[in-house]
C-alpha cells in the first residue's frame, strides 16, 4: 500500500509540476515532436532520439575545474524556484527533471551534497525502484554520463521504453550463471556490450550480490575525467585539463539500471572502461555527438545533433559500444569469480 500510494504522489506531484513550471512544461510537451530511428541487429534493436534538448548534458564538462566552477545545479539553494521537490525519504528529494528524454523524468537527488558514489547509496537506489514500479531507476557514475558528478542522484524514467527490457524479458540474450533461494545473476552474450543482471526479492541478498561484482571490478576500469583526444578503441580515457575530479576516485566506472516487477527486483550492470568514444572529439563528418550513459546502454541512444540522428549507422552504434563497455569476453573472468 506504501508504494502505490508513493506512486501516486509522485503522478499528483508530476502533474502539478506541470501546471507551475512552464520551462519544465514546455520541454515535456516538445516530447512530442522527438524524431526516432530503429536499428536493427542479430534480433534485437537500437533506438535513435533526436532530442537537442539533451546537448547541454551530453556535452557536459566534468572536469574538476569545471566542476568547481559553476554553482550546484542539484542542490535546493541553487535550483529553479518552480522545481519543487517532493520527499522521498530523510536522504532524498524528488524533482522533475525539465530536460526529459521520456514523458515522465524524474531526478532523485542526496538532500546533502555529496559526491555520485554508488557503493553506499546501492540500497537507497532498491528502494527507491521499489516505490516506483512504473519506473526504470538508474545511475550514471562519475564519467559515466552523470553531468553532475559532484551531487549523488539517481533518474526515473518511464517502463517499457528501453528495448533493453523486453530483451531481457526474451531470455534470448542472457544466461543464467547462479541461482539461489529468492536470486539469480545472469550475463548477456550477442548484445554488443556486457552486461551482468542481478534479480532477487530481498534488498539485502541484492546489496550483498552487488558489493561481490563492485569488488569484483577493482581495481579494473576506475572513472577517469575525460575530454579524451580520440582515443583508441579499447583504451582508457584519459584525464581532462585540472586533473582527476574527485568525485571519480576508485570507483569502477559503470551504469546501472534498476526496476520492480512484482517482488522483483531486477538490477542491470554495465561496466565500463571509457567516457566518450572517440567520435565525440572528431572533427567534420567523422563527428557525432553521442556520450553513452544509461539510457543509450539501455538502448535509446540520444543524438542532440540532428545530422548525428540521420547519418548514425548500425557500424556506428556497434563501434561505439565496443569502444565505452567491457565486452562479453572481458566480464568472462569477472563472471567467473562471482560463481
Amino acid at each position: 500500500m506504501l508504494n502505490k500510494s508513493f506512486s501516486k504522489n509522485i503522478s499528483e506531484f508530476f502533474k502539478a509540476q506541470m501546471g507551475e513550471w512552464e520551462l519544465a512544461a514546455g520541454n515535456f510537451r516538445q516530447l512530442e515532436n522527438v524524431k526516432t530511428r530503429h536499428l536493427l541487429f542479430s534480433g534485437f534493436e537500437v533506438l535513435i532520439q533526436f532530442n537537442p534538448e539533451r546537448l547541454k548534458s551530453t556535452a557536459a564538462k566534468t572536469d574538476s575545474d569545471s566542476i568547481q566552477a559553476r554553482p550546484c545545479f542539484l542542490c535546493e539553494k541553487n535550483r529553479p524556484p518552480q522545481q519543487r521537490g517532493m520527499p522521498f525519504d530523510d536522504q532524498f528529494t524528488v524533482l522533475v527533471n525539465p530536460y526529459p528524454i521520456f514523458r515522465r523524468h524524474l531526478t532523485i537527488v542526496s538532500r546533502n551534497h555529496v559526491e555520485q558514489r554508488i557503493m553506499n547509496s546501492f540500497g537507497s537506489m532498491l528502494s527507491i525502484a521499489g516505490a516506483l514500479p512504473d519506473y526504470v531507476v538508474f545511475y550514471n557514475g562519475p564519467q559515466c554520463g552523470a553531468s553532475a558528478p559532484d551531487h549523488l542522484h539517481f533518474q526515473a524514467v518511464s517502463r517499457g521504453y528501453m528495448p533493453l527490457e523486453k530483451d531481457y524479458e526474451s531470455q534470448q540474450f542472457t544466461h543464467r550463471i547462479l541461482s539461489g533461494p529468492g536470486y539469480g545473476i545472469l550475463n548477456w552474450t550477442g548484445y554488443l556490450r556486457g552486461i551482468i543482471t542481478l534479480e532477487g526479492r530481498e534488498k539485502k541478498t541484492l546489496e550483498s550480490l552487488f558489493e561481490s561484482v563492485y569488488e569484483s571490478l577493482q581495481p579494473g576500469p576506475v572513472s577517469q575525467p575525460g575530454t579524451e583526444p580520440e582515443p583508441e578503441p579499447g583504451t582508457v580515457s584519459q584525464p581532462e585539463p585540472g586533473g582527476q575530479s574527485r568525485n571519480s576516485e576508485a570507483e569502477p566506472m559503470m551504469n546501472i539500471l534498476v526496476y520492480r516487477t512484482g517482488g522483483t527486483l531486477t538490477v542491470h550492470i554495465f561496466p565500463r572502461k571509457q567516457h566518450r568514444p572517440r567520435q565525440f572529439y572528431a572533427s567534420g563528418r567523422d563527428k557525432i555527438t553521442i556520450s553513452p550513459a544509461s539510457v543509450d546502454l539501455g538502448g535509446l541512444v540520444i543524438t542532440p545533433r540532428e545530422e548525428d540522428f540521420h547519418k548514425v549507422t548500425e557500424n556506428d552504434i556497434a563501434d561505439i559500444f565496443r569502444q565505452v563497455c567491457l565486452q562479453e569476453e572481458e566480464l568472462y573472468m569477472i563472471i567467473n569469480e562471482l560463481k
